[in-house]
């Protein structure tokens, strides 16, 4: 990770040093929330404040009752320009709260409206530990080390500065699934994506961005958990799913949609994370670290599958293009 990226989340987390900090709350649109729901899951297993992932609008109009100089409020916003985000930081820092916000964009409507910008990189050029995603989980595990003063944190963040190696080879391991996967699902008109615990954002972004936004095709997110509570009756050979499979604690969730689902269907996509190439990754840090490479993965396989359907991931309808 660039010394940039770590100064401003060393800056960030100093901040907070002499402040009596009760909650956690992360406040984001699309695909950036999504990036921002792990934060919860870990917050909440790991510590005992309070933590929880808002979409920016409702944080906005329905704030939390502990919002204030109490609270730590983390935005995130690629642009910098998203109206929802921008607003919502400025929500909590008129009440008070330390705000931290992500934007690949500097000196963008976010950027000057948080008190503790943090700069993440993008594109084909850039190092995969300098990413959006990585350079949140290191503020991640910066304030877990700062709340609980354990050291397993600091093993954590240097073991992102793996993440350049081991993405290359798993992209070169899943290249041969991802366009085996885009061939065989071009046609699809729906795609179902399951997954549980810190995974649940990656489907979810998969959904709602990937499926819905950037190929119009129809798509639902469904909690492996709630699999057995009224979806799995669509469960045939017509629907397909995709499924990350989790190598932490909710494993035995995602199992049990396995040994149900291939029964009787045989168009299931399992990702499993204990076949992710995480050689040399120290073992507290795999579940955050198969984590994102899950996510190297699914881009992948949707990138696979937008240039078997001749549709661009850049094409839309009405973004950017209406008022809405």
């Amino acid at each position: 990770m660039r010394k940039e990226h770590i100064e401003e989340i060393d800056n960030a987390v100093a901040a907070l040093e002499n402040k009596n900090i009760k909650s956690i709350y992360f406040a984001a649109c699309g695909g950036s929330q999504a990036v921002l729901m792990p934060g919860q899951y870990i917050f909440d297993r790991e510590t005992e404040l309070v933590s929880q992932v808002y979409t920016a609008n409702e944080f906005i109009n329905d704030t939390p009752k502990l919002l204030g100089e109490n609270a730590v409020v983390i935005t995130m916003s690629h642009s910098g320009t998203t109206p929802e985000t921008v607003n919502a930081t400025k929500v909590a820092r008129a009440a008070g709260a330390t705000t931290i916000s992500f934007s690949h964009e500097k000196d963008s409507f976010l950027w000057n409206e948080s008190e503790y910008p943090i700069h993440y990189d993008w594109g084909k050029d850039a190092d995969a530990s300098d990413l959006n995603k990585p350079v949140f989980y290191g503020l991640i595990f910066k304030l877990l080390k700062h709340f609980t003063n354990k050291g397993k944190w600091d093993t954590c963040f240097n073991e992102l500065n793996k993440l350049q190696e081991l993405t290359i080879q798993n992209k070169k391991k899943y290249q041969p699934l991802a366009d085996q996967w885009g061939k065989e699902n071009k046609r699809d008109k729906i795609i179902y994506t399951l997954a549980s615990g810190i995974n649940y954002g990656e489907m979810y972004s998969t959904a709602n961005c990937w499926f819905m936004e950037m190929q119009w095709i129809n798509s639902a997110m469904i909690h492996s958990g709630e699999y057995f509570h009224g979806p799995f009756e669509i469960t045939d050979d017509n629907v397909p799913f995709l499924m990350i499979k989790s190598i932490g604690n909710t494993r035995k969730l995602d199992q049990r949609v396995e040994d149900f689902a291939v029964k009787y269907t045989k168009n299931i996509t399992i990702l499993d994370q204990k076949d992710l190439n995480l050689d040399g990754v120290k073992e507290e840090s795999k579940q955050y670290i198969a984590a994102i490479l899950s996510g190297v993965v699914v881009r992948q396989l949707v990138e696979s599958i937008a240039f078997q359907r001749g549709h661009s991931l850049d094409v839309r309808r009405y973004m950017w293009h209406e008022k809405y």
